[in-house]
């Protein structure tokens, strides 16, 4: 299936690494036009090498930004305009898991993990929100946790941050749709990451062995952990004009584990 992403330019925080590096693969190959942002200066300049092609890397752009700050974010939104001139996607993919009791969190704790995914992605798609209406449309993607929709005990912040990510996905599909901007969700269960990789080496476990064990001991139907591939197969799709008719709809990716559809 051709998505029609060639030359489609797109944005993705958080996209150094695990699933971000895997959509960023993807995007490329299928002739999309990148420009990903991260905090990792290393792991930026490796996927922006590997995946620059024959063009020069014209087709690419590796950015270290931290996504908690607006100046950083503003400026990773001008140089994908002043390279390709337009915005057509965007992809709020930048967080990680945050989950404690909920009488041992502190103001720094909420401040924090608000700041690094609700708060950004409100950053984000107000300075990429002119250019995508400039282009005639396009769709925002935001990347949460399947705890936004069903909670357990001890899951929050970041269980609340992902609950306000998707409340936030469906007004903004409410508001945008007659900018033809479409606004969705994916919501994360237990898929190989940078994170998970990282966990393995520090205690000395083999990463297939990680997620081998993740996949049989925990809740979750299909027997297994996501691939990052996979993921970046569904982001794609999201972000092409194949799913023109697909807008504010949360779905869950994550082997059928969710009590909540």
């Amino acid at each position: 299936m051709d998505l029609h992403l060639e030359d489609k330019v797109v944005l993705i925080t958080g996209g150094s690494d695990g699933l971000g590096a895997a959509l960023v693969r993807l995007l490329r190959s299928e002739g999309a036009l990148v420009a990903f942002c991260g905090r990792n200066e290393e792991r930026i300049a490796a996927l922006a090498a590997d995946v620059a092609g024959t063009d020069g890397g014209h087709g690419v752009i590796g950015m270290r930004a931290d996504v908690t700050q607006e100046g950083e974010l503003a400026a990773f939104v001008d140089a994908a305009v002043q390279r390709w001139g337009r915005i057509d996607g965007v992809v709020n993919n930048a967080g990680q898991s945050s989950a404690l009791p909920f009488d041992q969190q502190t103001e720094e704790t909420w401040d924090n993990d608000l700041n690094l995914k609700l708060r950004a992605q409100i950053k984000l798609t107000r300075l990429a929100l002119p250019h995508l209406r400039a282009s005639g449309g396009g769709s925002i993607l935001n990347i949460l946790a399947i705890s936004g929709k069903a909670p357990g005990a001890n899951s929050s912040p970041t269980s609340v941050s992902r609950a306000a990510g998707l409340a936030l996905s469906k007004t903004l599909s409410k508001e945008l749709g007659p900018d033809n901007i479409r606004v969705n969700s994916i919501l994360i269960g237990l898929v190989e990451s940078g994170q998970w990789d990282r966990r393995a080496a520090a205690t000395g476990v083999a990463v297939d062995d990680l997620y081998k064990r993740m996949g049989e001991a925990g809740s979750i139907p299909l027997g297994r952990v996501g691939y990052a591939s996979e993921f970046a197969d569904l982001a794609a799709f999201m972000l092409s004009d194949r799913s023109a008719y697909i807008s504010g709809v949360g779905i869950n990716f994550d082997g059928g584990t969710s009590p909540t559809s």
